[in-house]
């Protein structure tokens, strides 16, 4: 536990000085003032984040966490439990689709096992098991208090190593089947919010298996009785190893100043946990992609946050966080490239401000 109090309280806001002082240049830049959207905020929010208005990234990496989930026993997912032995080994391989598209923006993966059912003879996965699996939410608390708070630990344990060896961009993935379920269940908890309305099919489930799952969900809630004032005792009594694990690593590269990435509906209900923890952690964040899961869109709202894209993507494992790191590098790659007005010649009085007031 003191690990993760001394990471929350050390978790300061973005630079708001720097932030003005990167608008400044951003706006003397030869073009319509706001005509570069996103890509503008981006730069401006990396310089918060940094205390640098000229950004580069040196090393990048998708933290994956993964484990099971007792709740598969509740017929939640169309998947074999043991899919999440394979695919975490997979990842190794390289051979999978965050894999593919890490490889294809430049960028490293970090596999974690926090929680798979399952060992592994792998020194490319990086043990980090709290224990083998959470219990099923709908009969019982998915793990002990201590156990989510050694799966926090862990996710701070890994970027803390990453930030040491000079990693300055990261993206959160996942693997663990049945882990759209809890990850509904942590929203359900956390926002009020009904199983209805956070649900969604996850690995493409007929209408009969959606309406159990969310039946399940709400099962889990009523059985369990979690506390939304208390994010630890949330993700203690309806979530799971990965999504803890998860919320780990926006504290800690909150803590360590380094910008992150989100994915899907389980690194964006970890991002939410990470948020309710400290605020000031989602001035680290940058969503990458509209996950197809309906509970994306609360959770995007409630951090302040926009997807960069929308892909129709649902596969998980991060494989939004590369794309986001191509959007990334090529924002600050523009705002340091572009000649200014002034070094352009042009009279920058007929350019507009389109951003919205």
């Amino acid at each position: 536990m003191r690990l993760i109090e001394e990471t929350i309280e050390s978790i300061k806001p973005a630079y708001e000085d720097v932030i003005k002082e990167a608008w400044l240049r951003i706006d003397s830049l030869t073009k319509p003032l706001g005509s570069l959207g996103e890509l503008e905020e981006i730069a401006a929010k990396m310089a918060g984040i940094t205390g640098k208005i000229h950004n580069k990234i040196d090393k990048k990496s998708v933290v994956i966490m993964c484990a099971d989930n007792g709740v598969c026993d509740e017929g939640v997912s169309n998947c074999p439990q043991d899919f999440t032995v394979t695919i975490t080994n997979n990842l190794t391989r390289g051979i999978t689709g965050v894999c593919t598209l890490a490889r294809f923006a430049n960028s490293d993966i970090t596999v974690v096992d926090v929680g798979v059912k399952g060992e592994f003879n792998n020194p490319k996965i990086i043990d980090k098991k709290v224990a083998y699996g959470t219990k099923n939410i709908v009969k019982e608390a998915a793990m002990t208090r201590e156990e989510a708070i050694q799966a926090i630990e862990a996710g701070i344990e890994i970027v803390d190593k990453l930030a040491k060896e000079g990693y300055n961009l990261l993206g959160t993935g996942e693997v663990g089947i049945g882990n759209t379920t809890t990850s509904s269940a942590v929203l359900s908890a956390l926002s009020g919010l009904s199983a209805d309305a956070v649900v969604g099919k996850g690995s493409g489930l007929t209408e009969e298996q959606f309406q159990n799952k969310k039946e399940v969900v709400q099962r889990a809630i009523d059985v369990n009785k979690p506390n939304k004032e208390d994010v630890i005792d949330v993700l203690s009594k309806v979530g799971g190893f990965d999504i803890a694990g998860l919320c780990g690593c926006f504290l800690g590269a909150a803590k360590n100043r380094i910008p992150i990435v989100i994915d899907g509906i389980i690194s964006s209900a970890a991002a939410l946990c990470a948020y309710r923890l400290n605020n000031y952690a989602k001035d680290f964040m940058f969503p990458s992609h509209l996950s197809a899961e309906p509970g994306v869109v609360y959770i995007a709202k409630e951090l302040g946050v926009n997807p960069m894209l929308n892909l129709r993507m649902r596969l998980g494992e991060g494989s939004g966080c590369p794309l986001a790191f191509n959007i990334i590098e090529s924002a600050l790659y523009t705002m340091d490239n572009m000649a200014t007005l002034e070094e352009a010649t042009i009279d920058g009085s007929c350019l507009v401000d389109i951003r919205e007031k």
